[in-house]
């Protein structure tokens, strides 16, 4: 049997930008037909918000776009993470900097920024939305589903060899 890839998606507290990116690449990845053979999940770099639901702005957002993010709870990343995720990926320098003085060596090519899939050279960090308005949690989604597309691409070719 053929071990699936799985992918960890990183902010600070896990409760706007990654569990957003979750949400929408689990969507993706079903309407691919790939929910077995892909497996994600959220983390946050720091332990502010763990057991919480996303952000309420968080799920607003993501209703509006079809996404059902309520069963979502955050949680803060392990050094287990980092044996057991394929891809570890961070929406912005400041997280990469945190996950990298904690991932053991063996696993540091692993981590990633998520939006190095997002296809546009010039946007490589998801904003962190939480001290703004509905515009930003709209911005996270809308960079969400683009980095989602370009990983979910990535992962086909990975896949198929």
């Amino acid at each position: 049997m053929v071990q699936p890839v799985k992918v960890l998606f990183a902010c600070a507290g896990n409760i706007c930008r990654s569990p957003t990116a979750e949400g929408v690449f689990k969507l993706f990845t079903e309407h691919a037909g790939l929910s077995g053979r892909v497996l994600s999940d959220s983390a946050g770099t720091h332990g502010y918000h763990v057991g919480e639901a996303p952000e309420p702005s968080t799920q607003r957002a993501a209703e509006g776009r079809g996404y059902d993010l309520g069963a979502l709870r955050a949680r803060q990343v392990t050094r287990d993470d980092f044996g057991w995720f394929d891809y570890i990926l961070a929406m912005d320098r400041e997280n990469v900097l945190v996950l990298r003085r904690i991932c053991p060596p063996q696993h540091s090519g692993k981590l990633k920024l998520f939006m190095e899939f997002g296809g546009d050279p010039a946007v490589r960090e998801v904003p962190d939305p939480y001290y703004g308005d509905m515009r930003g949690f709209e911005r996270v989604l809308h960079l969400a589903e683009q980095g989602s597309r370009g990983l979910l691409e990535h992962l086909r070719e990975r896949i198929k060899a």
